[in-house]
C-alpha cells in the first residue's frame, strides 16, 4: 500500500509485535493506542518519518520509553503517550522534539520532575501532564509559550506558581487551565485574561476568590470546588454558564444579580457558611438545571417560585434554616415542577400537611428514556470542555456524595423535618421515582396502596413516623425494591412475605409493637390472623391511576419520570473524579 497515509489499528488488543515496511513511507497517521504490543513495536515506527500524528497510548509494554527516540521525527505535530511510563533522564534533559509539536499527551507517565524541555516547543497550543507525579511549583517560563491555550495539569502534587500571584498568568494565553486535584495552598492566582474554563476543585487554596474573575468576560466555567477559600461570593456569579464553590467556607448572602439569560447550567454553593435568603433574581436564569445550596445556614421560606424554571432538574437545599410549608398557598396554584428529578429538601424545619393531590402535577421528564444528548445528569459538554456535577444523596439508608447520576434517575427526600398528615396517595402517579425518604417526620395514617404504582422504587424510608395500619402486600412485589425502612412507626400485622421483603434486615421493621413474621422473631400464628385488606382500599390503585386523568392531557405520562430499560439493574452512581470534570481545547 504504497498510497497508505492513515492507519488506525487502536482498541484491537492486538499482541506481538508491529511490521513496517518501506512502502508505508508515506504514512502520515497512526494510532496504535490501546494495544498489548512489546516494546518492538516503537523502533519499526521511528522509520516512518513523515509522520505528522502518532498516538501510542495505554501499550501496557514492561519497560519505560526514552522520549528522546521521537526526536527523529521531524513532522510530529501530535503525540500521544497516555499511560506509558518515560525515563526520568529523557523528561529531565533537553531534547529536541519536533519544532512542529502542536499537541503533547503524557497523562499517567509516572513523571515526577517538570519537563523542561517544554521551553523550546514554541507551537505547543494542547498540553497534557495530569496524572503525574509531579510536585512543587509551576514554572513560570511555562506561561511565556506563545500559543498554549489548553493545559492539564491535574492530579500531580503541585503546591504552588513561580513568580507574582497577582501577574504570573498576566500574559499568558491559555484559555482552558486544569490545576485540580494538587495540593496547592495560598492565595489562588489572578487568571489569564483569556480564560474559558478555569477548574481548581480539590486543592488548599486559602484567602478570598480574585475580583479579577468579574473582569474575565470569556470565563464560562468556574470550579473552585473543595479547597478553604473565606470571604463572600463575587457580585458577578451570573456572568457564568457553570459556578460551582462548594465546599469552601464562604460566608454572607448569594449575590441577588443573576440578570437574563445568565447562569444556564448549574450553581453550586452547598457546603460553605452562606446566611440570608435564595435570590429572587435566580427567576432570569431560564436555562438553569442544577441548583445546590445544601448545608449552609440560608433561612427562608420553601422556594415556591422555582417552579417557574422550565429546566430545573435537581433542587438541593438539604441541611440549612428553610421553615415553614412545601404545599403552596392556594392563590399560587399547584406545584408543578415541570423536569424536577431530585428534591432533596431534608434537615430543616418544614412544617404542615400535603394534600391529597401533591405531587399531581410533577411532569417530570414523561416522553423519553432519558436525555437524548447526555447519559448523566449535569454532564455538560461542548466542543470545548466537559463537567460533570457532584451531588450528595441518601440512597438504600446510605449518604453518600456522587460524581455521576444517569439522567433518568429520580429521588425525593423529605426527611429530618416537620411534616404531618397522611402519605399523599398521588405518590403512586410518581411510577419510575428511584428513592424516596419521608423518615423522621410525623406522617400518620396508612402507607399508600398507590405505592404499588411506583414500579421502579429501589430504595424506601418512612422509618421514624406515626404511620399505623398494615404493610399492604403490593409493596412486595416491587421488583426493584431493594431497600426499605419502616422501623419506628405503630404498624400492626403481618410483614408482607413477598421476595423483596424477606431480604430485609429485622431492623427495618423493628419499633413498631404491633408487627410479627419474618424478618422480625415475633410469630403471627399465636394470634388471630390479620384481617384482608378491605376492597375499597384494594380499588385505590385503580382510582388514582383514573384521577390522574382528570388533571388533563398528558399528566399520566407526565409524572412518570424517565423510563427505565427492562434489563436495568441497581447501581446508579458512579464515583468518578477522574480529569474529565473540567477539559477543553480550542486551536487558536
Amino acid at each position: 500500500m504504497p498510497f497508505l497515509s492513515y492507519l488506525d489499528l487502536s482498541e484491537n488488543h492486538l499482541t506481538g509485535s508491529f511490521e513496517i515496511s518501506n512502502s508505508s513511507s508515506k504514512l502520515k497517521i497512526l494510532e496504535l493506542g490501546n494495544n498489548q504490543f512489546e516494546a518492538e513495536i516503537i523502533d519499526p515506527v521511528l522509520k516512518l518519518v513523515n509522520l505528522t500524528y502518532l498516538s501510542l497510548s495505554f501499550l501496557n509494554i514492561s519497560h519505560p520509553i526514552d522520549l528522546s527516540i521521537f526526536s527523529s521525527l521531524p513532522s510530529l505535530s501530535y503525540l500521544d503517550l497516555k499511560g506509558n511510563s518515560l525515563t526520568p533522564t529523557s523528561v529531565n534533559s533537553d531534547i529536541e522534539l519536533s519544532k512542529n509539536m502542536e499537541i503533547l499527551l503524557l497523562s499517567g507517565c509516572n513523571i515526577s520532575e517538570f519537563p523542561r524541555f517544554l521551553k523550546s516547543l514554541k507551537k505547543l497550543w494542547y498540553l497534557d501532564l495530569s496524572s503525574n507525579r509531579i510536585k512543587g511549583n509551576v514554572p513560570d517560563w511555562l506561561w511565556s509559550l506563545p500559543l498554549l491555550v489548553s493545559l492539564d495539569l491535574s492530579n500531580n502534587s503541585f503546591t504552588g506558581f513561580e513568580g507574582s500571584l497577582d501577574h504570573v498568568l498576566a500574559n499568558s494565553a491559555v484559555q482552558v487551565l486544569d490545576i485540580a486535584l494538587n495540593s496547592f495552598k495560598g492565595s489562588i492566582p489572578n487568571p489569564p485574561v483569556s480564560i474559558i474554563n478555569l477548574s481548581a476543585w480539590n486543592n488548599s487554596f486559602t484567602g478570598d476568590i480574585p475580583l479579577s474573575v468579574c473582569n474575565r468576560t470569556s470565563l464560562d466555567v468556574l470550579d473552585l470546588s473543595y479547597n478553604n477559600f473565606t470571604g463572600s461570593i463575587p457580585p458577578c456569579m451570573g456572568n457564568f454558564t457553570i459556578v460551582n464553590l462548594r465546599k469552601n467556607k464562604l460566608e454572607g448572602n448569594i449575590p441577588d444579580d443573576f440578570y437574563s439569560g445568565a447562569l444556564t447550567q448549574t450553581l453550586d454553593v452547598g457546603y460553605n457558611q452562606l446566611t440570608g435568603k435564595l435570590p429572587k433574581s435566580l427567576l432570569n436564569c431560564s436555562l438553569l438545571r442544577f441548583i445546590s445550596v445544601d448545608h449552609n445556614k440560608i433561612n427562608d421560606s420553601f422556594p415556591f417560585w422555582l417552579k417557574a424554571l422550565p429546566n430545573l432538574k435537581v433542587l438541593t437545599l438539604r441541611s440549612n434554616r428553610f421553615h415553614g410549608p412545601i404545599s403552596p398557598p392556594d392563590d399560587q396554584g399547584p406545584l408543578a415542577f415541570p423536569k424536577l428529578q431530585i428534591l432533596e429538601i431534608s434537615h430543616n424545619t418544614f412544617t404542615g400537611s400535603l394534600p391529597t393531590n401533591y405531587f399531581a402535577n410533577w411532569s417530570v421528564t414523561s416522553h423519553k428514556m432519558y436525555d437524548e444528548e447526555r447519559l448523566y445528569m449535569g454532564d455538560y459538554s461542548s466542543d470545548r470542555f466537559a463537567y460533570d456535577d457532584t451531588l450528595d444523596l441518601q440512597y438504600k439508608g446510605l449518604y453518600m456524595e456522587q460524581g455521576k447520576v444517569l439522567t433518568f434517575y429520580a429521588a425525593i427526600d423529605f426527611s429530618g423535618n416537620k411534616l404531618e398528615g397522611e402519605i399523599p396517595e398521588s405518590i403512586g402517579l410518581l411510577k419510575t421515582l428511584i428513592a424516596l425518604n419521608l423518615s423522621n417526620n410525623s406522617f400518620t395514617a396508612h402507607i399508600p396502596m398507590s405505592f404499588a404504582n411506583v414500579t421502579e422504587l429501589e430504595s424506601l424510608d418512612l422509618s421514624g413516623n406515626k404511620l399505623s395500619g398494615e404493610i399492604p402486600q403490593e409493596l412486595g412485589r416491587l421488583s426493584y425494591l431493594a431497600y426499605i425502612d419502616l422501623s419506628d412507626n405503630q404498624l400492626t400485622g403481618e410483614i408482607p412475605q413477598g421476595t423483596q421483603i424477606i431480604g430485609q434486615p429485622k431492623s427495618s421493621f423493628e419499633g413498631n409493637s404491633g408487627l410479627c413474621g419474618l424478618p422480625l422473631e415475633e410469630s403471627c400464628f399465636s394470634e388471630d390472623a390479620p384481617s384482608t385488606q378491605e376492597p375499597e382500599e384494594e380499588e385505590e390503585i385503580l382510582n388514582w391511576r383514573a384521577a390522574a386523568i382528570g388533571y388533563g392531557p398528558g399528566v399520566l405520562f407526565g409524572l412518570a419520570i424517565g423510563h427505565v430499560v427492562s434489563l436495568y439493574k441497581p447501581g446508579w452512581f458512579v464515583k468518578n473524579y477522574g480529569q474529565n470534570r473540567l477539559r477543553g481545547i480550542r486551536h487558536p
